[in-house]
């Protein structure tokens, strides 16, 4: 038995919770970003059954009007270029005014995620029908990976007892091929953003994600997607400006409420970015949506978006070890861990006091984050590592979900021990937490994992 098996065993057909009444779509927002990583291919059908591939992405659309410009997809072979439109609903184009608004009027391809069943006419102000597709519920999922809820009950669940009666051996090889199943996953992925923009901006986009962990995961994703690395390699004194100011961090008048120690950096950053602004700088309706409450100091988004620009500068020989085959760990966290900033490295905010004591741009736990979530997934499937050199990964702290799952699993954190202390272990019960425990609603006493454990060799 493996543990895709097992998976596809339970699921498939899917076993419906009573209380499951499906989870919610995401925010236009989200679900436009996932777009454009390739995150649902490039191939679909039109809602009249013409064949549709993707030839090029575009690019955001920085002001009013549809979302993506200078796109080009083909349509039962026949090219054709122009701008691209996402909606949440297929009658949306209708509700949202594009069919009456001149700035829609060039839109190539309207693509939509949730449909109503009914037949729509999607017409631009000069009654030219606009090709629809419905992005399929299978689709969808699995770009979405999203369990049906967030967050479950941290207490001992009936796998304690199966799991306890299972041999060391048994249980490793379960751990091991959880983790290799989301790795599969993960590997996925990073494969449609390469495919839909290039190797470097999947490493870009996968970097800037991880420096977002803990709430800002999708505004840093939606930055680098929005001040693309190609275009930052032509634009090196720049970089840091062009990162700001997309990121919106900067003002004319931001260095007048900054220390006097910080103002000159201030206004170097707005004097710089303001060559840049007209081509890089959104719209209010279309402003990266950060999250600054709730994060630790070192955690602000000011941080993480100096520690990409510090990255930016760094960026050959941070690809030649992140992409190197064999494949290795410790020279890609320590050139991480050794990344410094003159200014970054003691300030957690633009207009903060300068700190005492250095502050790690990209610290180990985050460098983990990124090795274990990207590179060594797609290092497994290029046979850039084995297996067995994953497995000795030292982990550091573990993260809530990871606790929650040791608890629910194990009966508590101490009990779980042997299990926690690898980067593997860490991602593998990441994995079970997400397919189990996150998709159930009974508090365990309907989830079929406890049964499926005895069943486990």
């Amino acid at each position: 038995m493996t543990y895709g098996f097992l998976l596809e065993s339970i699921w498939h057909p899917p076993l419906i919770f009573a209380e499951n009444s499906g989870p919610a779509l995401p925010p236009e927002l989200e679900l436009q970003a996932i777009w454009f990583a390739g995150g649902f291919g490039r191939s679909f059908r039109t809602t009249s059954g013409k064949k549709v591939e993707i030839v090029q992405f575009g690019e955001w659309n920085r002001s009013s009007g549809p979302d993506f410009i200078q796109a080009a997809i083909e349509i039962d072979g026949e090219l054709k270029t122009g701008p691209l439109e996402l909606d949440s609903k297929s009658t949306d184009w209708e509700q949202h005014g594009h069919a009456t608004n001149p700035a829609f009027r060039e839109v190539i391809l309207h693509v939509v995620f949730q449909s109503d069943g009914r037949q729509t006419f999607t017409r631009t102000d000069v009654h030219r029908e606009v090709p629809q597709v419905v992005i399929t519920e299978p689709l969808l999922s699995d770009a979405l990976n999203r369990p049906q809820r967030e967050v479950a009950i941290a207490h001992p669940g009936r796998c304690v007892a199966p799991l306890r009666n299972l041999p060391v051996g048994a249980i490793d090889r379960l751990l091991g091929e959880a983790a290799l199943h989301r790795a599969a996953m993960k590997t996925t992925r990073w494969l449609k953003a390469e495919d839909a923009h290039g190797r470097d901006a999947a490493l870009f986009q996968a970097t800037a994600e991880t420096l977002g962990y803990r709430g800002n995961s999708l505004a840093m994703k939606l930055l680098a997607q929005r001040a693309p690395l190609s275009l930052l390699k032509g634009a090196e004194p720049a970089v840091e400006s062009i990162l700001f100011g997309t990121a919106g961090f900067l003002s004319a008048d931001l260095h007048q409420s900054a220390p006097a120690d910080t103002r000159e950096y201030l206004r170097t950053l707005w004097d710089t970015w303001w060559k840049h602004r007209a081509y890089f700088e959104a719209s209010w309706d279309r402003s990266i949506p950060w999250k600054t409450s709730g994060q630790r100091p070192a955690n602000h988004p000011h941080r993480r978006v100096g520690a990409l620009s510090a990255l930016v500068k760094g960026w050959p020989q941070y690809r030649r070890l992140a992409l190197a085959r064999p494949f290795q760990v410790k020279p890609v966290i320590d050139f991480l861990q050794t990344l410094d900033h003159e200014f970054w490295t003691h300030r957690h905010t633009l207009t903060s006091a300068q700190s005492n004591q250095k502050i790690a741009l990209f610290g180990r736990s985050q460098a983990l984050e990124l090795v274990a979530n990207h590179l060594i997934p797609l290092a497994l499937h290029e046979d850039g590592i084995t297996f067995k050199s994953y497995f000795k990964l030292r982990n550091s702290a573990m993260n809530d979900k990871v606790k929650r799952c040791a608890l629910r699993l194990f009966g508590s954190e101490k009990l779980a021990a042997p299990w926690t202390r690898r980067v593997c272990h860490h991602q593998a019960l990441l994995q079970i937490y997400h397919d189990f425990c996150l998709e159930d609603f009974s508090d365990c006493k309907d989830c079929p994992f406890p049964e499926q454990l005895t069943q486990w060799r």
